[in-house]
């Protein structure tokens, strides 16, 4: 797996960023600053930004850059997420942020190596490219995604190694919400100590 730390000091390949309302996970319904990073190798078949993992297609943008945008949205809480954030180590771009006093989020497969300082961490665990248990026991919020019925048992797998306080979350794969979403509503009826996650962002149209 490759870790680009040592070429990106100062600033990384953005997507996109946008101000807007996180619409999943724990954290639903708060303002909050999207920085999209390009690169990704996990690959997952159901990605709906696959346009993220070529890195190479976007500007570096330096670190300042992006918390200027930022503070001119008048955000006070950044999600860090990708692509696959944790390809690089992300140690500059948060003394960047909490130098200003800005929260910062992460997403985040887990399948790297965690850097960075941050106030929440959300690893959702992918088949394509299975987590590392040190990023795993640092997670704030397990979310796994469903897109079929051994996803229940991948899900259970990880929440055995997560820190007790973690809050869990199943998520329906979005295009086969309406045929796995039943499955997770009974899912969680008989583990209680999970949550639903659903896209509500997608509900409000906004990105």
């Amino acid at each position: 797996m490759k870790k680009f730390k040592e070429d990106y000091s100062s600033g990384l390949p953005l997507m996109e960023h946008y101000y807007t309302i996180q619409g999943e996970g724990y954290n639903t319904g708060k303002a909050a600053y999207f920085i999209r990073l390009g690169g990704c190798e996990v690959g997952c078949v159901w990605c709906d930004v696959k346009d993220s993992w070529d890195a190479s297609r976007y500007p570096m943008v330096m670190f300042d850059e992006m918390l200027n945008v930022t503070k001119e949205a008048g955000a006070r809480r950044v999600v860090v997420t990708g692509g696959e954030p944790l390809m690089y180590d992300l140690s500059e771009l948060c003394k960047t942020f909490k130098a200003a006093g800005i929260e910062l989020y992460l997403e985040t497969s887990g399948a790297y190596k965690l850097s960075g300082e941050w106030d929440w961490i959300c690893v959702s665990p992918k088949k394509f490219m299975q987590p590392i248990k040190e990023t795993l026991e640092k997670a704030d919020e397990l979310k796994v995604i469903v897109y079929n019925s051994s996803d229940f048992d991948w899900a259970k797998k990880h929440a055995a190694i997560v820190r007790p306080q973690c809050k869990l979350f199943l998520q329906p794969e979005y295009s086969v919400r309406e045929r796995v979403l039943p499955d997770i509503i009974d899912f969680v009826k008989r583990n209680p100590d999970w949550q639903i996650s659903l896209q509500t962002h997608k509900v409000m149209q906004i990105p």
